[in-house]
């Protein structure tokens, strides 16, 4: 694939609102886990909850749209910039060239539990206030955030569990390639609700403690929510457009494996396959496994994840440096890929390899590779992968477009050498 330029992201997690706070806590290892306080919800887990999010409500013009999820959303898109730059975009390209693509795992569902709280007692009619087409169906997402901008370009809301947020990528790659749209808002968002956590909670995957991805004595996960967008677009053809710091997407790998309905494939079949197909698709830029430098795992915690992850990754990489960062965030389900991803641009951006919180012994059986202490480092390329229930995997791979063109990867204009 042609290299496209992450030219904006944000995100917004349980570590804070913005890029700001988020390198600070991944400097500094810190986590944003906390015993669970949700309301109704009297499981003993730890979860990665976002301050303020029932705050402030939606934009007034979009109150239809108005719920947990939605305004997580924008908690995070307003961060960093992030609108303005939108903005610029859509004066730039126009509204009709730029597409919204918007992961998620339950949108609004919350609306719907407490809706069903208030049932009408004898007829059992839900309240007349209640607005599925906004909220709880999926597809608000990406309509909350394409209303929210005005932005007339294809939209579309991918659910596809814990890569939702990861795929999202694709199809916005596949959409500008077409040359259907010049740039595209990509991201994805999901808020804790119930029923996501007493669903995990009955498939015995909720760790009791802050989860430890990929540590001997891992658990179990650690539920998250958030908020995590980023603006791609064709990369300028002026060389001087395009800066030493600028976040290049170089390749995109999906699989779907469709091996067990929540269980990964045992040997990382599925996930092999995406990240190869990453590999090999940003070949054009010369990128190898020998060229990445970090690795974003995805790194749940629980046992035949993170197993199965490691074969995946150690049939391709020999000791690449990697970790988790749901340790300190926990997982946010179908915003996971795209707060990664996010992860991943500010890694090479900040050149900083970030460790994994909470874990503390390696399991000697993964990846040789794993961080315990975060550092600084000299960073080409970053990986970021995604998997889901069902095996739909994606991994992401980004780069540093001034440490390629020391490497002699990228031209002075930031095509592919």
């Amino acid at each position: 694939m042609t290299p496209l330029l992450v030219s904006h992201f944000t995100a917004t997690s349980c570590l804070g609102r913005g890029l700001d706070a988020l390198g600070d806590a991944l400097r500094q290892g810190r986590g944003g886990l906390a015993p669970c306080r949700f309301e109704r919800a009297t499981l003993d887990t730890w979860v990665g909850e976002v301050a303020g999010v029932d705050a402030v409500p939606v934009r007034a013009d979009l109150a239809d749209f108005d719920c947990r999820n939605n305004r997580l959303a924008q908690m995070a898109f307003t961060a960093d910039g992030f609108d303005a730059a939108v903005r610029e975009a859509a004066a730039r390209y126009g509204a009709a060239r730029i597409g919204v693509f918007v992961g998620t795992s339950t949108a609004g569902i919350l609306e719907t539990e407490l809706a069903y709280r208030q049932r009408d007692g004898e007829t059992g009619a839900l309240p007349a206030g209640f607005r599925y087409a906004q909220t709880h169906n999926p597809w608000s997402a990406a309509a909350f955030v394409r209303t929210y901008f005005g932005l007339q370009g294809p939209a579309t809301t991918i659910s596809s569990a814990c890569s939702s947020g990861a795929k999202v990528f694709g199809s916005a790659r596949r959409m500008i390639e077409a040359g259907l749209i010049d740039a595209a808002v990509v991201g994805g968002v999901d808020s804790l609700c119930l029923t996501t956590l007493y669903g995990f909670n009955s498939l015995e995957l909720l760790s009791r403690e802050p989860c430890r991805p990929f540590d001997v004595a891992r658990s179990g996960i650690s539920i998250g929510e958030a908020g995590a967008f980023a603006l791609i677009e064709r990369v300028p053809q002026q060389a001087a457009a395009l800066h030493d710091d600028a976040i290049l997407l170089l390749g995109i790998g999906e699989s779907s494996d469709a091996h067990h309905m929540s269980s990964p494939h045992p040997e990382g079949l599925g996930a092999r396959m995406a990240i190869e197909d990453a590999l090999r698709t940003a070949g054009k830029a010369g990128i190898e496994a020998a060229s990445v430098d970090y690795i974003n795992l995805h790194g749940t915690a629980t046992p035949s994840n993170d197993a199965a992850e490691s074969l995946a990754v150690n049939a391709i990489f020999d000791g690449t440096p990697c970790s988790s960062t749901k340790g300190a965030t926990g997982h946010t389900l179908g915003a996971a890929g795209a707060l990664e991803a996010v992860i991943a641009a500010w890694s090479l951006r900040a050149q900083w390899l970030p460790a994994g919180v909470n874990t503390t012994r390696p399991d000697p059986a993964l990846s040789p590779g794993y961080l315990l202490e975060g550092r600084a480092a000299s960073l080409r390329a970053a990986l970021s992968n995604s998997f889901g229930f069902g095996g739909t995997n994606c991994s992401l791979l980004f780069g540093h477009a001034g440490r390629l063109r020391d490497a002699g990867r990228l031209d002075s204009g930031g095509q592919s050498s």
